[in-house]
C-alpha cells in the first residue's frame, strides 16, 4: 500500500526512535526547577516553528496534564507588532535577538526552534543569548548546523523533510511538559524542609522581600595596627611605630560577606571553613553581629591571620601567621539548602581549599543551573565550575593564569581573557584593572566591553576585588546583565577605595557598620579641611551644552561641586506629567559622569530647601537666566553666611526648547 499519507507515516515513524529522549526530559526537569525559582523561558522560531513555540509556551503557562502554578514562558514571535517594527527598524536579522537583550537575565532559558538550524534570526538569538548569560537550548534538523554550534545543548531530528521535522518537534515540546509536570508532582509530595532550611516568613504589607546571597570561600581574619612614625630606632634604621591601635574584621571571603550584609534588600550566608581558635570564634562573632549567617564545613585546624602594620595611610609591612591548615567536612544541609534557593551565588576563592571542596563544587554547579553565579578566582585555587555567569580574575591573576604575556595594557588583558575563556567553562570573564577599571570579555566573535574606573587619589586598594565582585554579584542577582553588573562592580570598588578601603568600612557609631562616602560625606570632608563648597540646582532633564556650562563655571568657584536634583516626582509637579523624559537615576549617572561634577543629591519636594540646609554651600549657583531676578533660596543660603551667585546662561540652550524640536522634527517625518 503507497501514497502520500503512508509515506509520510513511514517518514515520521522513521525518525521518531532517534529523539534524544533523556535529553528532553532533562530539560523538563531544569524548566521545571528554574520557572518555579523565578527564571523565565524564552522560546522563538519561525513559521511552523514560531507555531509550536506557542504551543509550549501556552502549556506552561496554562497547563499540560496536571493543574500546577502557572510558569513564566515567552513566545518572540507572538506579539506581531513588535516583530514588524523590529524587522522595519533593525532587519529581519534583528527580530529575536533584540527581544533576547530586552527579556533575558542570567539564569533564563533561551529555546529556539528550526528544521534547517540556519534561519538567521534564529542564530543570532542563540548567539545573543548566550553573550548575555542565558542558557540556550536548540531544537532543530540534522546537526551539526550553526544553530548547534550557537547553543549550549541541541536535539536534532535525523530527518530530510521539514513537516517530519516539525512533527517530531511537537512531540518533542510534549515530552517536556510531562517531564515539567512529573518534576513539579515529586517536588509536592517530598517533606517539608527542616526548621534551618524553611523559607524565610513572608514579608508584611509594604515590606520587601529579601533575596539570599550564598557566598563560599576561604575565611580569614584581618588586623590593621595603625599608628604614628615620627623616628628611628635606636636599635637599627627602622620605623618606631607609636601609640598604635589594633582593629579587626572578617577577611577573604568574609570581607566580601560583611560588604554584602550592608545591602538593606539581601540575606547574606557564609559558606566557609572556620579554625577552632580564638581567631575563628572572633571572626565569627564580627559577621554574625552584622547580619551574615555562617555556616561552618571546617573540622579542625586554626583560622588565617593577617596582620598589616600601618602609619599615614601607608602599610609598612604584613605579617600573616602560620596556621594548622583546615580540614573540611560534609557539606551540611542547611549549606546545600541555602545554595539551592539563593538568588546569587559568589565564590571568593582564597586559595585556602573551601572552593575545590567536591561537594561543594557539585553544590555550585547545580545552583548555577538557576541562578548567578559569579567566581572570583586565586591562582592557587581551582577551575570555575561549569555554568558560572561570570568570572573576575584580576589582571594579575588573568596573567599568571592564562600564560599571556607580560602586557600590562588593555589588549594583554583581553587576550587574557579571551585565552580564559577558551580555558574555562564560564560563560563571560571580567579582567579587572586595578584603577584602569575592568573589560569584559564574552565571546571571540564580539567586541570587548571596556568599563573604565573614575579617577581615585590615593586610597586603600585592599579588598578593591572583593568589593567589585560582590556589587556583580548583587546586581546579577537583580536581574541585570553581565554589562550592567561589571558597571556596578567597577563604580563600587571605585568608591570603596575613594572613601578609604578597609578603614573606610566602619563608622563611629557602629564597628559593624559598612558604608560607601555619601555626597554629604564628601562635602563634610572637605569642609573640614578648610575646602569651599559649591552647589547648583535643577532638573537636568535631557542634559545640553547648557547645563555643561553652568556646572564647569560653577566648579571654578570652589573645591567641591555637589549638584541637588529634582526627583522625578518632583519634575513631574513642576514641568507637567510628560516630564522628566530622562529618569532620575540616568539623570544622576551623567552628572556624576561629569569631571566637574563631585556629586549628586535627589530631592523629593519643589525646592531644594531641605537638601541646602543639610549641604550648606559656601556659593549656591543659578544660570544667567535669573540675573535679573531674585533667586528664592537666597535668605536661606545668607543665614548660614553662604552666597547666591549668577554665571552666563548660554542662550537658546533650554530642555524644554530641545523637546519642542524634537516634537517638531518627528512630526514632519
Amino acid at each position: 500500500m503507497t501514497g502520500p499519507g503512508i509515506s509520510h507515516i513511514r517518514a515520521l515513524t522513521a525518525a521518531l526512535p532517534g529523539l534524544d529522549t533523556k535529553q528532553l526530559e532533562d530539560w523538563g526537569h531544569q524548566l521545571a526547577r528554574r520557572l518555579v525559582a523565578g527564571a523565565r523561558l524564552l522560546v522563538a522560531g519561525n513559521g511552523g516553528s514560531a507555531a509550536e513555540a506557542q504551543h509550549l509556551t501556552s502549556e506552561l503557562i496554562g497547563r499540560y496534564g496536571r493543574e500546577r502554578p502557572p510558569l513564566s514562558a515567552i513566545a518572540l514571535a507572538a506579539d506581531s507588532s513588535t516583530v514588524t517594527a523590529l524587522g522595519n527598524d533593525y532587519g529581519p536579522e534583528e527580530v529575536f535577538a533584540r527581544q533576547v537583550r530586552a527579556h533575558g537575565r542570567p539564569g533564563d532559558i533561551l529555546l529556539l526552534l528550526s528544521a534547517s538550524g540556519r534561519s538567521p534570526n534564529v542564530v543570532a538569538a542563540a548567539e545573543t543569548g548566550r553573550a548575555v548569560g542565558l542558557d540556550v537550548w536548540a531544537l532543530t534538523g540534522r546537526g551539526p548546523n550553526p544553530l548547534t554550534r550557537a547553543s549550549s545543548t541541541a536535539v536534532c531530528v535525523d530527518a530530510e523533510i521539514v513537516a517530519t521535522i516539525q512533527e517530531c518537534h511537537l512531540v518533542a515540546i510534549h515530552i517536556v511538559c510531562a517531564a515539567v509536570d512529573d518534576e513539579i508532582a515529586a517536588e509536592a509530595l517530598k517533606p517539608d524542609p527542616p526548621h534551618s532550611l524553611r523559607a524565610e516568613p513572608a514579608p508584611t504589607a509594604g515590606q520587601k522581600a529579601a533575596r539570599q546571597l550564598v557566598v563560599v570561600g576561604d575565611l580569614l581574619l584581618d588586623q590593621d595596627t595603625q599608628g604614628a612614625v615620627e623616628r628611628l630606632s635606636p636599635e637599627g634604621p627602622v620605623p618606631v611605630l607609636s601609640c598604635a591601635t589594633t582593629t579587626q574584621r572578617p577577611g577573604g571571603a568574609g570581607l566580601a560577606a560583611l560588604m554584602a550584609a550592608a545591602e538593606s534588600e539581601w540575606r547574606v550566608t557564609l559558606v566557609s571553613a572556620i579554625g577552632r581558635d580564638d581567631a575563628g570564634r572572633r571572626v565569627r562573632a564580627l559577621l554574625e553581629d552584622a547580619g551574615v549567617e555562617v555556616l561552618d564545613i571546617a573540622t579542625d585546624g586554626s583560622t588565617p591571620v593577617k596582620t598589616r602594620i600601618r602609619s599615614g595611610g601607608r602599610t609598612l609591612v604584613r605579617v600573616d601567621t602560620d596556621h594548622d591548615p583546615l580540614q573540611l567536612g560534609k557539606l551540611p544541609e542547611s549549606a546545600a539548602g541555602r545554595l539551592g534557593t539563593a538568588a546569587a551565588v559568589l565564590v571568593c576563592d582564597y586559595g585556602g581549599g573551601v572552593a575545590a571542596d567536591l561537594a561543594i563544587r557539585r553544590a555550585i554547579e547545580t545552583a548555577a543551573e538557576r541562578c548567578p553565579v559569579v567566581w572570583d578566582p586565586h591562582l592557587k585555587g581551582p577551575v570555575p565550575v561549569a555554568g558560572v555567569v561570570l568570572a573576575v580574575p584580576n589582571r594579575d591573576e588573568a596573567k599568571a593564569l592564562s600564560d599571556v604575556g607580560d602586557g600590562r595594557n588593555l589588549a594583554a588583558d583581553v587576550q587574557r581573557g579571551l585565552t580564559l575563556l577558551d580555558k574555562w567553562p564560564v560563560r563571560q570573564i571580567a579582567v579587572t584593572r586595578g584603577p584602569h577599571g575592568a573589560v569584559l570579555i564574552a565571546s571571540s566573535e564580539g567586541h570587548p566591553l571596556v568599563i573604565p574606573a573614575r579617577p581615585v587619589t590615593g586610597g586603600d586598594t585592599c579588598g578593591a576585588g572583593d568589593r567589585l565582585a560582590v556589587a556583580a554579584a548583587l546586581a546579577l542577582g537583580s536581574g541585570q546583565l553581565p554589562s550592567e553588573a561589571v558597571a556596578a562592580g567597577v563604580a563600587a570598588a571605585t568608591a570603596y577605595i575613594d572613601a578609604g578601603g578597609p578603614a573606610g568600612l566602619f563608622d563611629a557609631r557602629s564597628a559593624h557598620t559598612v558604608r560607601a562616602e555619601s555626597a554629604l560625606d564628601r562635602a563634610q570632608r572637605v569642609r573640614a579641611a578648610g575646602g569651599r563648597i559649591v552647589g547648583a540646582g535643577g532638573c537636568f532633564d535631557l542634559l545640553h551644552t547648557g547645563h555643561i556650562s553652568l556646572l564647569q563655571q560653577a566648579r571654578q568657584l570652589g573645591d567641591l561641586l555637589i549638584v541637588c536634583m529634582n526627583s522625578d516626582s518632583s519634575v513631574a509637579r513642576l514641568k507637567g506629567p510628560s516630564r522628566p523624559v530622562t529618569g532620575e537615576r540616568e539623570r544622576a549617572a551623567l552628572l556624576n559622569a561629569l569631571g566637574c561634577v563631585d556629586g549628586v543629591l535627589v530631592f523629593d519636594e519643589d525646592a531644594p530647601e531641605r537638601i541646602l540646609t543639610e549641604l550648606r554651600p559656601h556659593v549656591w549657583v543659578k544660570g544667567g537666566d535669573y540675573a535679573d531676578q531674585h533667586v528664592p533660596e537666597t535668605a536661606l543660603v545668607e543665614s548660614w553666611g553662604g552666597q547666591v551667585v549668577v554665571v552666563p546662561y548660554l542662550k537658546d540652550r533650554s530642555t524644554t526648547s530641545l523637546i519642542a524640536r524634537a516634537a517638531r522634527i518627528g512630526g514632519a517625518r
